[in-house]
Parts: structure tokens; C-alpha cells; sequence
């Protein structure tokens, strides 16, 4: 499922998709279709700096969701996502550890 425009107030905080940026997500076309088993997750980040997670369904009976994310909760996500828009050093403002 590609990204959809969603906006949320949660706890006086506005977050919208259209306003974000995407970090990583877990969409890719594998030759027949964009879904991971009718499920696709995005990770946000606002231009202030805030993280937040979009989770997509196409299952009858459940909802689409928007979940303001901490940033290390935003850099455990980054790292199980497959698909990253943004390198570490951009997303999260430090470099990667060497090994």
C-alpha cells in the first residue's frame, strides 16, 4: 500500500503525513502486489523532529493507525523496516556506530 494522507491529534500534538517525511516503511513491489501480508508500517518525522509510526491495513475489520513514536523506539523501527528513504545520520542527527 502506497503512503496515505492521515492526520491525527493526539495528546494537543497535530501529526500529518502530508506535513512529515518518510524514514523507512516496509513497502516494496514484488512483482505482484506492494502488501506485506495485508500490512504495511511507515515511520514519520516531522520537520520538528518528532517520530511517528502509520500502520496500514487491508484487512475487513481493522483500522489504519497513527502512533506518535519516541526516537528510540523510531530507531529500533528504522532498523526492522526494510525500506529506508533516509540514512541514519539524516533521520535521527548522529552518525552510526562503527562496528
Amino acid at each position: 500500500m502506497k503512503p496515505v494522507d492521515m492526520e491525527r491529534t493526539i495528546s494537543g500534538t497535530r501529526y500529518s503525513t502530508a506535513k512529515a517525511e518518510v524514514v523507512a516503511h516496509d513497502c516494496y513491489w514484488d512483482g505482484h502486489n506492494f502488501e506485506r501480508h495485508g500490512h504495511n508500517t511507515y515511520l514519520y518525522k516531522t520537520a520538528k523532529g518528532n517520530f511517528f509510526t502509520v500502520r496500514l491495513t487491508q484487512w475487513e475489520g481493522e483500522l489504519d493507525t497513527l502512533e506518535p513514536t519516541t526516537r528510540e523506539e523510531a530507531m529500533e523501527l528504522w532498523d526492522s523496516l526494510p525500506e529506508h528513504e533516509m540514512e541514519w545520520e539524516e533521520a535521527f542527527g548522529v552518525a552510526a556506530v562503527e562496528a
